[in-house]
């Protein structure tokens, strides 16, 4: 990706959002980050001439704003979650990943870019395919999902935002194309050999792990790679850690 290419970035003050911002920068990519914290940004990202910090409750942005800082974007890029916590779970908003992915479809739908922008969200595999896609998940751990999502918001935040990508923008949106990657048990580390899965390849009892360094190479490479995008286009591939031979 060249430099005059811009990236919007959502919850790059995150645990994976961080290493994200961090792999953009390395890779010479624009990047415009939308935080409510500058302080919590990775140390020594700030100086970089090729980030822009915008410091802002992205949900508190009137629709005017938040078209500001999508114009000119060729890629959005959100890692933005719930913090684990008795607050980060059930406090507000507990809708937050729904509301900003829709927020900015609508900003960008606004916009009309002459060509699509790119979507990359950061998913869960509590997440489903809808149609009942994702044949490995059994009745049980369907059964299981669902209570989970009654009782924790986050889970219906994630499930929610899916659906709305599935429902509104699909697969032909003149103006938004996207791919949602859906992580199992997330782990620290560097990045190392990972393995992309159409659909769930484990089990609620038995989960796979992903390293968040791994999540953001890809979700990178999705932002710098056009094929690899349109290969994943209006999917949720699930990456997990490729297990030694």
């Amino acid at each position: 990706m060249s430099d005059e290419h811009t990236v919007l970035l959502l919850g790059g003050t995150g645990r994976t959002g961080g290493r994200v911002l961090q792999q953009l920068l390395s890779r010479g990519v624009n990047v415009r980050a939308v935080v409510r914290s500058a302080g919590r940004l990775p140390a020594g990202v700030v100086a970089n001439p090729a980030l822009t910090v915008v410091e802002a409750d992205l949900l508190s942005l009137s629709d005017d704003e938040l078209r500001r800082q999508v114009a000119g974007c060729d890629a959005v890029v959100s890692c933005l979650g719930h913090v684990i916590g008795l607050k980060g779970i059930f406090g507000p908003p507990r809708d937050l990943v729904t509301r900003a992915v829709s927020r900015v479809c609508g900003a960008i739908e606004a916009l009309r870019p002459a060509e699509p922008v790119r979507l990359v969200l950061m998913s869960t595999v509590s997440v489903n395919r809808p149609g009942r896609l994702d044949e490995r998940r059994g009745n049980l751990d369907r059964a299981v999902m669902w209570v989970l999502r009654g009782v924790l918001p986050p889970a219906r935040d994630n499930q929610r935002a899916a659906d709305f990508l599935y429902r509104s923008s699909g697969t032909a949106d003149p103006s938004v194309r996207w791919v949602a990657v859906r992580a199992d048990s997330l782990l620290e580390g560097e990045v190392s050999h990972y393995v992309l899965h159409e659909g769930l390849v484990s089990s609620l009892a038995r989960p796979d792990s992903t390293n968040r360094a791994n999540v953001a190479h890809f979700m990178c490479e999705l932002v710098e790679d056009p094929a690899l995008f349109d290969h994943w286009a209006g999917k949720m591939p699930v990456i997990v850690n490729a297990v030694p031979k």
